[in-house]
């Protein structure tokens, strides 16, 4: 590992039964030797607390500790995180095995800091143990103190659900047609988890800031159904992520246009980088991965995992550390391949490690003190992502143009952040952004239009897509015309609306205000209606019985403006916005790259530094019309380059 470069290591994370054989007996002799080893060889270690996988002798003995689906059935022992967070049982003995741990670590020369649990709420993210529906309606008690409240938030009047007992609150249940819960009360089941998940977390860092208050906390994540900000916020020095890019391979529409395949990854750091400017990637894909019955995922060609280390980089990792050292086994995983195969002879991969490793040491210092930089911002909020996950008159749409977004930003260059509106926002965290992007934001209490009309009334420019401002934070529909909280900033409200499905053919728009163009207005169309003067509408409807009605408009509202797109966002239409904006690449004066390359910033008082990153497989010529060195390898480079397939250049 030293000679290769590397300084960190993770260990113990699924390692409770090592740690606990059984219950109130410990063991701690493997880990104080590998321990040793690595103190011996200067490297450091991050603990993981292995509450993730708890040991067959604890829910044998305590079985209240399983989790339980919404159909009543007990999720077993024999895989991994099946627990539920509010067993008063389980948090108990999460607690003895973190404090038992921390106050034999604590003083360990070796050890930095620790990892919480791993990965909450992966592999399953809805908990219906009886201890969950209890936790729920105390939950609902503090939340809304009576039922009168908890009925009105809910609409419970709605089809006779009205509560007159607390005991008859639950978290949803199956009912007739499958899943169909009131869709209330599922935006609040929603919250709850998150809630319950970061209580169950705080167990474990109180202890550990208690026990040991020098070491760092962190814990992996982007998982559904937590608020990983508010996670952040409270309880975490840092956030970590697990980045597999080839997951896009896996995960991947097929009928999507243009896909970024392992590139779109960027954007997914984005999101992680909205809750840690700087974040620790704590498992980045080092080969081919797959449990032994899901995610087969081919391994890497020549230069990928140099390629999706840098990708991390570059969008504000500040430390990488490898899945896996070497691959197990036995086991679920044994296809989960890391930078050794099972024999842990020298390989391609192992070659490829220290290779980067030996330009870490050389550029890692410079790197370090910087943080990606950008003028655009996607928004994005949890009450929207949690509604629509039941919502479909809302929910499926916001992916897919974020998705499109991203993809007419990076292939011009244009360098993109995500920003997690929150109650805590403040219009200096939007100000920093020329543009903002809010495709759907369904869900929009009047307090956020407030601060996205300051944000636009000093200068920003907002743009929002279809299904804009119409409901509460209680997912309520506002009784006002659409676009609801947003109709002030927008200046227009919606004189109708459809979905574009089934019988529906595609809808065109057609575009004015500059280069004329046609683009498809794809899933659901708000025809608008300009109630202001200031309103100018840049596109029409092409077809069917709303042709030559509004499609988009654009409303000057104080030094900004806020555009409203009637419709789905595709690249294309995107694309559109950006051009009548006049969006270039912020290195568009000096430097000239294809479309294959990424352009990601890391900047600081020294200056920048830019990330190009090459997806294809095939070498990139790029033009630099002045002269810059490659922090890598240290070599002055200008004019005409070429970058190798898969290849990385930071330029400073």
């Amino acid at each position: 590992m030293r000679e290769l470069g590397f300084s960190v290591v993770r260990v113990a994370e699924f390692a409770w039964s090592i740690f606990e054989p059984t219950e109130g007996v410990f063991q701690f002799g493997l880990f104080d030797r590998a321990l040793e080893l690595a103190h011996k060889h200067g490297l450091k270690v991050i603990i993981g607390t292995p509450t993730a996988t708890p040991p067959a002798w604890l829910t044998h003995k305590y079985p209240e500790v399983l989790n339980v689906t919404q159909e009543g059935v007990t999720l077993h022992h024999g895989l991994r995180r099946h627990y539920n967070y509010s067993s008063q049982k389980y948090r108990e003995l999460s607690a003895i095995i973190t404090r038992r741990m921390a106050e034999h670590y604590k003083d360990h020369p070796a050890v930095i800091g620790w990892q919480i649990d791993n990965e909450f709420n992966c592999e399953i993210n809805e908990f219906y143990a009886p201890a969950d529906h209890d936790a729920f309606r105390e939950w609902c008690i503090t939340k809304y103190g009576t039922l009168d409240k908890l009925n009105e938030a809910w609409g419970t009047v709605f089809w006779s659900q009205t509560y007159s007992e607390w005991e008859q609150v639950c978290l949803p249940r199956p009912t007739p047609g499958k899943k169909q819960p009131n869709p209330h009360q599922a935006l609040d089941e929603k919250r709850f988890i998150s809630d319950n998940t970061i209580s169950y977390a705080k167990v474990q860092t109180d202890i550990l800031r208690e026990v040991a208050p020098h070491q760092w906390l962190t814990t992996n994540g982007l998982f559904g159904h937590l608020d990983s900000h508010r996670m952040q916020d409270d309880l975490l020095d840092f956030f970590s992520y697990d980045s597999y890019p080839q997951f896009s391979t896996i995960y991947y529409d097929k009928n999507e246009e243009n896909p970024l395949a392992d590139r779109g990854w960027s954007q997914t750091l984005s999101a992680v980088r909205s809750i840690s400017p700087n974040f620790c990637i704590m498992e980045q894909q080092a080969g081919p991965g797959g449990w032994v019955n899901r995610m087969d995922m081919p391994s890497p060609k020549p230069g990928q995992m140099r390629l999706w280390t840098y990708q991390s980089i570059a969008h504000g990792a500040n430390m990488v550390v490898y899945f896996r050292w070497r691959t197990a086994t036995f086991g679920n995983e044994i296809y989960w391949h890391g930078i050794n195969d099972y024999h842990n002879k020298l390989n391609r991969r192992v070659h490829e490690a220290g290779r980067i490793g030996a330009e870490l040491a050389q550029a890692g210092s410079r790197i370090a003190s910087t943080r990606y930089t950008a003028d655009i911002a996607m928004l994005r909020d949890y009450d929207n992502e949690w509604d629509g996950e039941y919502d479909v008159w809302h929910g499926p749409f916001s992916r897919q143009s974020g998705k499109a977004w991203f993809k007419a930003l990076t292939r011009r260059h244009i360098p993109s952040d995500t920003v997690y509106v929150r109650t805590g926002t403040t219009i200096e965290d939007l100000k920093r952004y020329k543009v903002l992007i809010y495709p759907h934001p369904a869900i929009m209490r009047d307090e956020t239009a407030a601060l996205l009309e300051q944000y636009t009334r000093e200068g920003g420019i907002i743009i929002f897509g279809c299904r804009t401002g119409y409901k509460d934070e209680r997912g309520h529909c506002y009784m006002r015309p659409f676009p609801g909280a947003a109709a002030a900033l927008t200046g227009i409200s919606v004189e109708e609306f459809t979905m574009v499905k089934g019988t529906r053919e595609a809808v065109s728009m057609k575009w004015s205000g500059g280069k004329e163009a046609l683009t498809g207005a794809d899933s659901f169309n708000d025809v608008l209606l300009p109630e202001s003067d200031s309103v100018v509408v840049v596109a029409h409807y092409a077809s069917d019985y709303y042709a030559g009605k509004p499609a988009v408009t654009k409303n000057k509202f104080g030094e900004g403006e806020a555009w409203y797109f009637g419709a789905v966002f595709n690249e294309s239409s995107a694309g559109q916005i950006i051009e009548r904006l006049g969006l270039v690449s912020p290195a568009a004066d000096w430097l000239a790259l294809p479309e294959q390359v990424e352009l990601s910033i890391r900047q600081d008082a020294s200056g920048p530094l830019h990330f190009l990153l090459n997806y294809s497989e095939q070498p990139a010529l790029i033009t630099l019309s002045e002269e810059k060195t490659d922090l890598l390898t240290g070599k002055k480079l200008s004019g005409t380059v070429d970058l190798e397939g898969y290849g990385v250049l930071v330029l400073s």
